[in-house]
């Protein structure tokens, strides 16, 4: 249980540090306003922030027995239940994963399915 309370403490810390860490030159400036203001809206449903425009991947997945699967950086991944969103939409009609490194591991913070409505 103490290991558990660590690495949801730890989780929860790397997302505040990843939305620090969160840039947008510009280089997302052809994104039309509506579908921006999503990207800044969506919320994990532990009620922590997903980021932005900058940090969210479009991504393939797969649906295997009941769960989520998406690639990250070549790898497949198994999305846990606490990162998925399914009652914000999602008017780009792809799925979108936000994950973040920390300490070697991939950490996924949310991700919307393709279909979320």
């Amino acid at each position: 249980m103490r290991r558990l309370v660590s690495f949801a403490l730890l989780a929860g810390l790397s997302i505040l540090a990843s939305a620090a860490l969160a840039i947008d030159r510009g280089q997302f400036d052809h994104v039309p306003p509506d579908i921006r203001a999503w990207f800044k809206r969506v919320i994990a449903p532990n009620g922590v922030p997903c980021c932005d425009v900058s940090d969210g991947h479009r991504t393939a997945y797969d649906v295997r027995a009941d769960a989520y699967w998406v690639p990250i950086e070549g790898q497949w991944m198994q999305v846990p239940e606490r990162a998925i969103i399914r009652d914000q939409g999602n008017p780009i009609g792809e799925a979108v994963v936000w994950y973040v490194h920390h300490r070697g591991a991939v950490i996924i913070n949310c991700f919307v399915p393709a279909d979320a409505v």
